[in-house]
């Protein structure tokens, strides 16, 4: 069966955006950029919420610009071939490639997602829609990226939970950068 994983950056006091909005404290250099690179390698599909999926429309054009470095052309490409579910209540239609709105509820999403032979882990991008995930107990594993910034407040990467989660390390690096990656499966 198929892991679904939550994967985002984060400032060392747990935001992944800002007070102003902004997440540009989480633009990884050239080594953890390679790692987001080898790191989507092993997903097989990745479900979005709006603002997420909206923001990430960039690299469905990317490849146009003539003066792209090599990791961004590779981003691109994968990401391009990447297989995409977009959850959103005021959108009515999707662009880009492999890209679909959901059809039924994340949870439904998700169950028929685990049941396909496909390879490759769910991913879940964005803050709300990996809150819900959490909520309905559907995470197997969070990998944490941790900027070496305090933002002092915005919206965290833990949202409030009303039940205990346990969860066992499964693998951490550091970068020279001094970001730290950690990967925590739920333990059931």
């Amino acid at each position: 069966m198929r892991n679904v994983t939550y994967s985002m950056g984060v400032s060392l006091d747990g935001y992944i955006v800002g007070p102003d909005g902004g997440f540009d404290f989480t633009t990884p250099d050239e080594e953890v950029f390679r790692s987001a690179i080898d790191e989507v390698r092993s997903v097989g599909v990745h479900l979005l919420g709006r603002r997420l999926y909206e923001t990430m429309l960039y690299w469905e054009t990317a490849d146009e610009d003539p003066s792209p470095d090599e990791p961004d052309r590779e981003w691109t490409a994968l990401w391009k071939r990447l297989p995409k579910v977009v959850f959103s209540h005021s959108l009515s239609a999707v662009r880009g490639s492999n890209t679909r709105l959901a059809s039924g509820s994340l949870a439904d999403e998700i169950a028929r997602l685990r049941a396909d032979p496909a390879e490759g882990d769910i991913a879940i991008g964005g803050a709300t829609l990996a809150e819900a995930a959490a909520a309905l107990d559907l995470i197997d594993e969070y990998q944490v990226r941790v900027h070496p910034v305090l933002v002092g407040g915005g919206h965290p990467f833990f949202p409030p939970h009303r039940r205990r989660t346990d969860l066992e390390l499964v693998g951490s690096r550091v970068f020279g950068s001094g970001v730290v990656i950690s990967r925590y499966r739920v333990k059931r």
